[in-house]
């Protein structure tokens, strides 16, 4: 199959200058307010609302109950600033800039702030912000909750910052961004996951350790899921509940192998709740496909009815939202490139919902993630389970697959997701299945012709040695 293309050979429109956006055409009181909850690396379907059979999610399972939720939403890569910066501008990582983690979306990038600021709202964020520069991002700073997601324990929270920005006059736009379920898994009480009662997902090996550490993680959950309580609780004391559209996402996939850093489903598919009482139904589930990138135009549509803006990438589902659409994307579209966590080794994906396409444009190398694989300045292992797996590997030959899975990938992988939601059987280059990977391959062609991908190896691993070396602090530039 050809899809190798110069990164010259495609020319994407990019505007460096501000969007100019209309005036706001509605008065504050005709316009609700937003509320963003977000989880740090949950994995979607490690929830009871999307199948699974450990955790206890009392709060987001009673919040479902109440609004809408998506069976199919997605990101665009399962790293925290690449996701969050999709997020928060309506555009791809390319597009933005922010095409890896710990590095920066574009000085010239609008978000949140600046475009729900254009129609009267005051935009803040509480908790973890993990985006830059501050120039991109002018989010108000809520005190209350633990910016940083690698403390131990984590930091305890004060809900008074967010209670006074909530009950402020203006309409508002707060982004609460909970650092639970993040490693180290140190939160909540593990003793209610008995290690010998969890049952493990398939792409997760079977040893002691990572059953002891699954169930640290499993006590995040519900410790993050207290704190999705209490939230919403405040929000109702303040009188606003029934003027407020809430959000809750469980952002990318946990920290185990094949979830985040990778484009696999159980990273990059996220969990989406929504409610807004008297617009959204309660109790009601859709298939319709969302991604990160089509949240703020949805608010930008609920705001001021501006449903669709020239340089983002998302479109607005709020027709979803009210009811009165089953559907809204054909394709999500997926992206990796591995840095600074270890050796570029760049993946790009799409799904249709029901099948996932994957091509990794480097499977000649072995792929080594840092932080789950190595080790920290001390020598101290970064997540002491792998190397259960690796030993477990020499005896067991389900765990050594699951290590040859992670660290050894095709050029092509092609999964029946919605058969096959752990992605365990790769129907790359089976004859039944040449039209869908046709269709798909040709698709993700398409979308990164768009974003101004290299596409090829040897152009993708050039513009990212480049960008390490700090000769190009964006990957790649746009074409203008």
């Amino acid at each position: 199959m050809k899809y190798q293309y110069s990164i010259f050979s495609f020319a994407v429109l990019f505007l460096l200058h501000p969007f100019a956006l209309s005036p706001a055409h509605s008065s504050a009181a005709d316009v609700p307010n937003v509320l963003i909850i977000m989880a740090d690396d949950c994995t979607f379907n490690d929830l009871p609302l999307y199948g699974g059979q450990n955790a206890r999610t009392p709060n987001i399972d009673r919040l479902a109950s109440q609004g809408l939720t998506f069976n199919r939403a997605y990101l665009s890569s399962a790293m925290c600033q690449p996701c969050r910066a999709e997020l928060f501008t309506g555009q791809h990582p390319m597009r933005n800039g922010c095409a890896w983690n710990h590095s920066a979306s574009r000085p010239t990038t609008l978000s949140m702030p600046q475009r729900l600021g254009q129609h009267g709202y005051r935009v803040g964020i509480a908790g973890k912000v993990h985006v830059k520069p501050d120039s991109a991002f002018p989010f108000e700073p809520v005190g209350g909750f633990d910016p940083s997601c690698v403390r131990n324990p984590t930091r305890p929270h004060d809900v008074a910052g967010v209670q006074a920005f909530m009950s402020a006059d203006k309409p508002f736009c707060l982004v609460i961004a909970l650092v639970e379920p993040h490693v180290p898994w140190v939160m909540g009480d593990p003793s209610q996951y008995p290690p010998a009662k969890i049952k493990l997902p398939p792409n997760i090996a079977d040893t002691p350790r990572t059953r002891a550490d699954f169930a640290r993680y499993l006590a995040e959950i519900t410790y993050m899921d207290g704190q999705v309580g209490e939230i919403l609780e405040l929000l109702e004391t303040t009188g606003k509940s029934n003027d407020t559209l809430v959000l809750f996402t469980s952002e990318q996939g946990a920290q185990f192998p094949g979830c985040k850093w990778t484009n696999w489903d159980t990273g990059l598919h996220t969990a989406l709740i929504a409610r807004w009482p008297g617009k959204i139904a309660a109790d009601v589930r859709t298939d319709a496909m969302v991604q990160y990138a089509d949240v703020l135009p949805t608010l930008l549509d609920v705001a001021a009815s501006e449903s669709v803006v020239e340089e983002l990438d998302g479109t607005s589902f709020l027709p979803v939202l009210l009811g009165k659409r089953d559907s809204h994307r054909d394709y999500v579209y997926g992206m990796h490139n591995n840095l600074p966590e270890g050796p570029a080794y760049p993946i790009r994906t799409i799904t249709d919902g029901t099948y996932r396409y994957i091509r990794n444009l480097t499977p000649d190398e072995i792929y080594i993630e840092k932080h789950l694989m190595g080790t920290q300045s001390d020598g101290t292992l970064n997540n002491p389970y792998w190397a259960t797996w690796v030993w477990s590997s020499e005896s067991d030959p389900d765990t050594y697959a699951l290590v040859k899975r992670y660290t050894l990938r095709p050029p092509e992988q092609l999964y029946h997701t919605a058969e096959d939601p752990y992605e365990m059987k790769n129907l790359a280059g089976d004859a039944a299945s040449e039209d869908i990977q046709s269709r798909l391959a040709d698709e993700l062609d398409r979308w990164m012709a768009s974003q101004g991908d290299p596409g090829t190896p040897q152009d993708t691993l050039e513009s990212l040695t480049a960008a390490r070396r700090g000769q190009h602090r964006f990957f790649p530039p746009l074409s203008e």
